[in-house]
């Protein structure tokens, strides 16, 4: 089975919450770009919140995370998986919380994109990494595998949480 390498944290010195997903899927692995695939509502989501539109370029919708002070990372930097789902998710290792943590002060709200990356976040991170006091919250996967919820739920539980 394959070991998979997440990417790097989009983040700035003024971020003040994280989104984190659990791990790139296939498609975003290929494109080297968080939420690459066409089916994904992240990007839908983040441009009705804060003009990150998925039609933009990738680095621009980046920068308008960053201008809305959102950082954005996955909780596991590496594991082996076949496909994309993170059901197949296996071997998990996770991704460096404290340093990130303590190089991003500003940070006192998670975000976690669906269940997998809560829990991946609780099993690998909680209570075996030194954390700041953090507010952690679960939001509904925007991942084209969570078909059971309408785009509209999905946006209005992502805007409570991302902008108030």
């Amino acid at each position: 089975m394959p070991r998979l390498h997440s990417f790097p944290p989009v983040a700035d010195e003024q971020s003040n919450l994280l989104i984190l997903g659990s791990m790139p899927g296939k498609e975003s692995l290929k494109q080297k770009q968080y939420y690459a695939h066409p089916q994904n509502a992240f990007w839908k989501i983040m441009g009705d919140l804060v003009g990150a539109h998925p039609t933009l370029p990738y680095q621009q919708r980046l920068s308008a995370l960053t201008a809305a002070h959102i950082a954005l990372w996955d909780v596991l930097k590496t594991c082996e998986r076949q496909g994309s789902l993170d059901s197949n998710i296996q071997n998990e290792t996770a991704n460096d919380f404290a340093s990130f943590f303590k190089n991003h002060p500003h940070i006192t709200h998670v975000f976690f994109n669906g269940a997998k990356a809560e829990q991946s976040f609780k099993k690998f991170v909680l209570g075996k990494q030194k954390l700041p006091p953090l507010k952690f919250v679960r939001l509904p996967s925007t991942s084209p595998a969570h078909a059971g919820m309408r785009y509209a739920e999905k946006l209005q539980a992502w805007k409570t949480a991302v902008t108030g």
